[in-house]
Order: structure tokens, then C-alpha cells, then sequence
């Protein structure tokens, strides 16, 4: 082994004194704590959440004529759904349903589906067209038998729906 002078092994041991400084440093370090003063959406009595209006508030799609003859048709049938949620107003709160929450009921009501009676008049055809477009949520129609809960709501007959399904 070679050896090292006084001035080498001076800064040789500045150099290991540097390392273990620094070593001691980082290993004692203490993690950083979230300060419990500040407030968040969760704390109590604090404001709610700002809402995402991006998607929300989006103004309603324009299909343009050649869109519509892209689309072969589906834009009359879209169009013919939108005028007729305007005219019925806010419609139905579709939430009564058993199994459609309000993100089901977003999703209806941006497809043009406000009403109990348009669900209650759904026929295979229908069901197999929107389907489909719900998504996540695919195959509820069916298993939660919204067709029928909504022929019950759709008449007024709370108390057949609540024998059938329970309470609204």
C-alpha cells in the first residue's frame, strides 16, 4: 500500500468527515409534517369544493349537415330528442329509478333521455342502442330493470313500484 503524505490524509479525512456529515444529515432528517391549521375540503365548516364546469356546463353539441349525413341519421333522431327534453322543461328525476345514480342520470340526460315514459316505452331495439353509451354502467337496464320501474313512476303507481321494488 502506497503511502500517503500529511497533506493527503489531511484531506482524505476531510473528505470521509464531509461524507459522514452529510450521511448523519440525510438519516436524521424528519419528514415534513402537513400543518394542521390549514384548512381543506374536508375540514369542517370550510367551503365546499370548486365545482369542474368544463364538462358540466358544456355548451350543447351542433352537428353540422355534413356530420349529419356522416352520421346517417342519427342526428335527426339526437335533434328530435333534444327539442323534446326542452319542451317537457328539467323532466323527470330519473334518480328514482333503483340502480341509476345522478352520473347515470348526467349520462341520460345528455343522450336526451329526461322522462320516465321515454325509458317505459324503451323496446329491445332502444335498449341495445343506448346500452352501450352508458359506459361503465353497461348491462343496468336490464339487470336493474329500469324499462319496467320506470312504467310504474312513469304512471304515477308509487305504490305498485314500492310493492315491486321497494321504497322510492
Amino acid at each position: 500500500m502506497p503511502q500517503l503524505s500529511s497533506s493527503e490524509a489531511l484531506i482524505l479525512g476531510a473528505i470521509l468527515a464531509l461524507v459522514l456529515l452529510v450521511a448523519w444529515r440525510l438519516l436524521r432528517r424528519k419528514p415534513e409534517r402537513v400543518r394542521a391549521d390549514t384548512a381543506d375540503v374536508l375540514t369542517p365548516g370550510s367551503a365546499p369544493a370548486a365545482r369542474n364546469t368544463l364538462l358540466v356546463d358544456a355548451p350543447p353539441v351542433v352537428v353540422s349537415p355534413p356530420a349529419a349525413e356522416l352520421l346517417g341519421g342519427v342526428a335527426e333522431v339526437v335533434a328530435a330528442a333534444v327539442t323534446s327534453a326542452e319542451a317537457a322543461g328539467d323532466g323527470d328525476d330519473l334518480t328514482r329509478i333503483k340502480g341509476l345514480g345522478p352520473k347515470i342520470a348526467t349520462l341520460l340526460r345528455s343522450l336526451g333521455v329526461t322522462r320516465f315514459d321515454q325509458i317505459a316505452a324503451w323496446g329491445e331495439a332502444d335498449i341495445a342502442r343506448i346500452d352501450p353509451q352508458l359506459g361503465a354502467f353497461q348491462g343496468r337496464i336490464a339487470r336493474d330493470n329500469w324499462v319496467e320501474q320506470a312504467g310504474y313512476l312513469a304512471a304515477g303507481d308509487v305504490a305498485g313500484f314500492e310493492a315491486r321494488f321497494g321504497k322510492v
